[in-house]
């Protein structure tokens, strides 16, 4: 284990070299990950960014794009041949088709090339040329993530920590059922191995449903050509020790180990430690719906996502030395455009008060952090009516469900993040004082300018603060 641990580690200095000569003796990459739990929008975030940075007209909080310094921008074959392509022509086309609609959520891990020309600023620049920046996006499922945390834990420490969810969700009742007329220390049986991994992967599937996002490991949800492999055909199991030879115990501990092995563990080496800057997509409304059991969930669930990463300043030597480290993290509270931008100031102050603690370890290790609430499809208009003889701040837009268009107000965030923030730690079960609404709308049919890309709340800013630096 040690010395896999050590080899693991050089081989990612000796890729971080090969990318930074290349890098600076020709044309530089960022690699730039977008991650997020399930229905956070990551493919209408790429889609709608992609498509604003090849038609720039509503970038203006793009520095170089206000300059005027952006010539072109162009998609090209992407470096990794091993990974699907990002398939930015059809997820585009659903969005901007007469009757538009939402692309399919992320499945597993995919990529794309942007490539941006543009001329150099400063005294200098005449002298110069025009240079070329390629932008590598790296989209995938952030229930991967969540997989990076079992690296530290041994499969008793890890059925320790689910055991007690288990215990209380209803969620759950199946697979306790199924463990209560299980005998861990009992010879393996394949068809009642089998049952208890299906038992479990149901269970984690209708936590995810239900709002919980502590659900691990990532592939029993996104399981792709792994499914009905041994890999994936364990389940916690109660009690201590290691299990006699040829027991269930024994055959679940060793499937964990290959899990951490043969899927975390590559996904780590060949995608995620070459990431330089991370966009982390957060759907805050929809847990802040669900209520304070969900909203203290998805804190939890983001902290162990932030603690994978390894924030700091890519310099020349660092990468040598220690490997290429995560510079900026962008946390992006999503489907902004679901509340009147009165309380978008509201919903970026509650993702800072989440990610409180992450945040400011990521700052200390040298990472610039920014919290933003955003919208990377704009779906609705904003309005103000009269209910019950006050004035109301709405949003309107198409209903997903029926069709109908509809006036919708959400309820009104707090000020103090700490008033939801205060019941989700103490485990309320509802809030007290507020009913916290969500609807889910469709997209708008679109009628694009020339040079326009989809309309947005503040990705231009986003992409400023991610990009603006290199451009």
């Amino acid at each position: 284990m040690v010395i896999s641990t050590i080899a693991d580690t050089v081989l990612r200095q000796i890729e971080a070299v090969q990318d930074t000569v290349q890098e600076a003796l020709f044309e530089p990459v960022l690699r730039i990950g977008v991650t997020g739990l399930a229905r956070s929008g990551k493919t209408v975030f790429i889609t709608s960014l992609v498509a604003n940075l090849m038609d720039r007209g509503r970038m203006p909080h793009l520095v170089a794009q206000s300059e005027g310094r952006i010539e072109a921008a162009f998609l090209q074959p992407q470096p990794d041949d091993t990974v699907p392509r990002f398939d930015f022509e059809t997820h585009l086309g659903h969005l901007t088709a007469r009757t538009p609609s939402w692309p399919d959520s992320t499945r597993a891990i995919s990529e794309l090339r942007l490539s941006l020309r543009v001329r150099r600023g400063g005294l200098l620049a005449g002298l110069q040329g025009p240079k070329t920046i390629h932008l590598d996006i790296v989209d995938y499922p952030g229930e991967w993530l969540l997989d990076l945390a079992l690296l530290e834990k041994s499969f008793e420490d890890w059925s320790a920590d689910v055991m007690p969810r288990v215990a209380k969700r209803a969620e759950a009742e199946a697979f306790r059922t199924a463990l209560a007329a299980t005998d861990p220390e009992a010879q393996l049986a394949e068809p009642q191995a089998k049952a208890l991994a299906q038992a479990f992967t149901d269970y984690l599937q209708a936590a995810r449903a239900s709002g919980f996002y502590d659900c691990t490991p990532g592939r029993f949800l996104l399981p792709g050509d792994l499914a009905g492999s041994p890999v994936l055909t364990f389940a916690p199991l109660p009690g201590k020790g290691q299990g006699a030879r040829g027991s269930l115990r024994r055959e679940m501990a060793r499937r964990y180990e290959a899990y951490k092995r043969e899927v975390v563990k590559p996904f780590f080496r060949d995608h995620f430690a070459r990431i330089d800057r991370q966009v982390v997509l957060v759907d805050a409304l929809g847990a802040i719906h669900k209520g304070p059991r969900a909203v203290e969930d998805m804190r939890g669930a983001m902290a162990d996502i932030l603690s994978a990463f390894r924030p700091g300043r890519n310099d020349f030597l660092t990468q040598i030395f220690q490997g290429k480290r995560v510079e900026k993290i962008l946390f992006a509270a999503t489907k902004a455009d679901h509340l009147h931008h009165k309380q978008h100031a509201r919903l970026t102050a509650i993702m800072e008060a989440l990610l409180r603690g992450a945040v400011d370890r990521a700052r200390f290790a040298g990472a610039d952090t920014q919290a933003m609430a955003i919208a990377a499809l704009r779906a609705t208009t904003e309005d103000t009516v009269t209910h019950e003889g006050r004035e109301i701040d709405v949003v309107r837009g198409t209903l997903l469900d029926t069709g109908k268009q509809a006036a919708f107000y959400p309820g009104d965030l707090p000020e103090d993040p700490s008033h939801l923030l205060a019941p989700a730690r103490s485990g309320a079960e509802s809030w007290l004082d507020q009913d916290y609404k969500v609807m889910n709308f469709a997209p708008s049919p679109l009628s694009l300018r020339p040079g326009d890309g989809p309309p947005h709340i503040r990705l231009d800013k986003a992409a400023q603060f991610l990009l603006g630096d290199r451009l």
